[in-house]
């Protein structure tokens, strides 16, 4: 969804219709402080996320020697 100049200037224009020339700038700030908040918030959200997956990884039991030797001898026997 991409807004071309043309369809700015209507939003624009009719933003300024209804809330007036000495509103508008109040409007715009609270507009941007609202949308850093967003964006704030959500790369706290993804932090978490990603912490939380690293947790879990490190949580994941690993497979003992012997477990791990017939997966080792099965990849070697697919590469011949």
């Amino acid at each position: 969804m991409n807004l071309g100049m043309p369809e700015i200037l209507v939003i624009l224009v009719v933003a300024l219709l209804i809330f007036g020339p000495k509103k508008l700038p109040e409007l715009g700030r609270s507009l941007g402080q609202s949308i850093r908040e967003f964006k704030r918030g959500a790369q706290e959200i993804r932090e978490e996320l990603e912490k939380s997956v690293d947790v879990r990884e490190e949580l994941k039991p690993k497979p003992t020697p012997a477990e791990a030797a017939p997966e080792k001898a099965a990849q070697a026997e697919d590469k011949a």
